[in-house]
């Protein structure tokens, strides 16, 4: 494909991608599709002759747009819908769509610094930005001159990873040889466990010596006593506390953890034992942009490792991870591997950071353009007003809901997730109603099952609304309550 011709089809692109923002709303939030049916339309071979004609470039379009709008969007659950509330968002903008095809077409490896300076040096710089943006004490950043820093990571999941990885090399250059065990709150991510499975902790996902789920609250908060009373007792029976994750804002219900506490807990135990302590943010995270916000990073200052996904709720894009430590020590010694092909001056000489010691994989992409782009674009006070509109639209629709007595609010909203549920018909009334919801392609909502200890639902299924779209306005809160009401 010549350049005039790659130039001529990215206009087209660049006019489908806006197209598309602007009718978004028109499809059904949840695809529609059954199982199978993107399959049966698609060849089961591919083509032996490219549809690409340098005399004719214009017929490859024409049919990939075609096949693009008949296989492809039905099979769609669109994310960037206003009327999508399920899961948390995976909000997109125009300026970091526009760093990610810069990205795409530099084709940036960033592994090593000698392999593209600007990609590690940019990179840094955006992680002191964003770190200080959401109030991360210095000794997290590059420009402390310290040990600490940045690395952004594909999601919160892969920095949990990352964490215990590191926990693991330092309890071992301190010399322990006992079972290691790893701590979360039982509503903690899923990652948690699956990183603990990864390392070799645990030997499956029942392993409860390995991986212990703590208790929680009539908040679905972390309860810090059970968390020391688990760790002594892990202790008497011949295991070492190796990692201990808060968690500020769950998946359920956007709980937060004590972390100030949780410091507490795991300095009680002495210099003997001191696991590592890893807080994952992934989505409320972004709220702390917002200096009203950052009461959920109390405590910050005593922990080692911090991350959360501005492609969630910053305008980022997906894949944006940003994972923080306060000493990099540890996370090098897990993940540094120099064989000879990779040797270099620049690296040779301590003088850089290379990032291939930071993550699993060794390549990676330019995604600090990303953050560059987004950053510039809105400041700082841009991306507040961003996050504060989505919580004023939160704190509108619970109002909302807490006039209607057939509903009630089931958790505390600490951002801009709203919990309810019917409070007739038990589980089958709100499963009914969510599905009636979500078959009519008009919204998207999801559910999770409150834990057993909450103190007025316990155990129940309940409806989860997160407020976080990028084109979400307050007349699309205000549909979505009358269609719940109705």
């Amino acid at each position: 494909m010549d350049h005039p011709t790659f130039r001529q089809l990215a206009h087209s692109m660049a006019d489908l991608i806006a197209d598309y923002w602007e009718g978004v709303e028109s499809y059904p939030v949840l695809s529609q599709v059954k199982p199978g049916d993107v399959l049966a339309g698609l060849p089961k071979s591919a083509p032996q002759q490219g549809e690409h004609s340098d005399s004719n470039p214009q017929q490859f379009w024409n049919a990939i747009s075609a096949d693009l709008a008949n296989i492809i969007m039905p099979g769609i659950t669109h994310w960037q819908h206003p009327h999508f509330y399920a899961f948390f968002s995976a909000n997109v903008s125009a300026p970091a769509v526009l760093a990610d095809m810069l990205s795409s077409g530099l084709g940036v490896q960033g592994m090593l610094w000698a392999t593209s300076p600007a990609c590690t040096e940019l990179e840094q710089r955006m992680l002191d930005w964003l770190g200080e943006a959401i109030g991360l004490p210095e000794s997290f950043l590059f420009r402390s001159q310290g040990k600490g820093g940045g690395v952004i990571a594909g999601t919160a999941s892969e920095s949990t990873l990352i964490a215990l990885l590191a926990a693991r090399e330092r309890a071992r250059k301190s010399g322990i040889t006992a079972p290691l065990t790893v701590y979360a709150s039982n509503q903690a991510h899923s990652s948690v466990l699956k990183a603990a499975l990864i390392a070799g902790i645990a030997s499956s996902s029942s392993d409860n010596s390995a991986v212990r789920m703590i208790d929680v609250d009539g908040e679905c908060r972390m309860k810090t006593d059970a968390l020391r009373a688990a760790m002594r007792e892990d202790i008497s029976a011949g295991r070492s506390p190796c990692l201990v994750v808060g968690t500020v804002g769950t998946t359920g219900v956007t709980a937060v953890d004590p972390i100030g506490e949780m410091v507490f807990a795991i300095n009680s135990l002495g210099a003997e034992h001191h696991p590592w302590l890893h807080v994952d943010a992934a989505h409320s995270g972004a709220a702390c942009i917002c200096p009203e916000m950052r009461w959920m990073l109390d405590g910050i200052e005593g922990v080692d490792s911090f991350c959360f996904n501005p492609h969630k709720w910053l305008l980022a894009n997906f894949d944006c991870g940003c994972l923080w430590v306060r000493d990099r020590t540890h996370v090098l010694g897990a993940l540094s591997v120099t064989p000879e092909y990779l040797r270099n001056a620049a690296s040779e000489a301590g003088a850089v950071v290379d990032y291939r010691d930071w993550q699993i994989p060794l390549g990676r992409r330019f995604r600090s353009l990303k953050l560059w782009f987004v950053m510039r674009a809105y400041g700082v006070e841009g991306l507040r007003a961003y996050i504060r509109e989505h919580v004023r639209l939160a704190m509108l629709f619970e109002s909302l809901v807490r006039e209607d007595a057939r509903f009630e609010i089931v958790a505390p909203r600490t951002v801009n997730l709203v919990c309810l549920r019917l409070r007739e018909g038990g589980d089958a009334a709100n499963r009914a109603l969510m599905d009636r919801i979500n078959g009519s392609g008009k919204a998207y909502l999801t559910h999770t099952a409150l834990p057993r200890t909450h103190a007025t639902a316990p155990g129940a299924l309940i409806l989860r609304v997160a407020i976080s779209g990028a084109q979400t306005r307050e007349r699309h809160v205000r549909e979505l309550w009358e269609m719940l009401r109705r």
